[in-house]
């Protein structure tokens, strides 16, 4: 298979867009290392940079070939590990699976700005606007739209990209203590047991970093 992967993430607590790669390879046990970059210390850019000229994170390097942006390296896995099965196999379901990754992946602005994931902290009720309102309310309505005929606990029934994709989503509601449909909360609860999100939250808490912006934006 090559050389071994590498994922160069974010700090745990609240890169949102870090989780989503590093979720997905490790519930279906693809092997990688793992190098972790505090964000928003003096040196981050730099350091971000000797691995992608993008100059964020997740980067995911295979040897020769270096991938960044979630949703592209969550592709490139999927062409890499085709067993894996990161996609639905039934080519409608993978259609809805990209659709809504895709989704999630430009849209939500509201749900972004005013709930960041910060996962060491809890802030019910804060950050509702009503563009953020529209947001929660359209996530709720594609889960339950997906969940509703799926034959297993994820979107699409099995665990896929799309489930990585929306996980930061789902420890937005659990720090904002947003109250969801039935079939939405058993969702949520079905991605926190997962051992790999229990292992990110774990390293999470472990942190030393502390970025005010974060931690300080409902302590008024």
């Amino acid at each position: 298979m090559g050389a071994a992967l590498t994922l160069v993430i974010g700090n745990k607590n609240y890169s949102s867009w870090s989780l989503r790669p590093w979720l997905a390879m490790k519930h279906v046990g693809i092997p990688f290392t793992e190098i972790r970059l505090p964000l928003y210390q003096a040196d981050s850019k730099r350091r971000i940079l000797e691995h992608s000229p993008a100059g964020k994170v997740p980067v995911l390097k295979d040897g020769a070939v270096t991938v960044w942006d979630s949703l592209a390296i969550l592709e490139y896995l999927a062409e890499r590990f085709p067993d894996r099965k990161l996609w639905p196999r039934d080519p409608a379901a993978r259609a809805g699976a990209r659709s809504v990754s895709a989704e999630m992946h430009s849209g939500f602005a509201a749900l972004r700005a005013h709930m960041p994931m910060n996962l060491r902290n809890s802030y019910p009720g804060r950050g509702r606007t009503p563009e953020v309102e529209e947001d929660i309310a359209r996530v709720t309505a594609l889960w339950s739209e997906r969940l509703a005929p799926a034959a297993g606990p994820f979107l699409f029934g099995a665990f896929s990209n799309a489930d990585a994709m929306f996980a930061p989503v789902a420890t937005r509601f659990i720090t904002y203590s947003v109250i969801l449909p039935a079939v939405c909360r058993r969702y949520v609860d079905t991605l926190m047991a997962l051992p790999a999100m229990q292992a990110w939250y774990a390293d999470a808490r472990a942190e030393p970093e502390a970025i005010a912006d974060y931690d300080e934006l409902y302590q008024q």
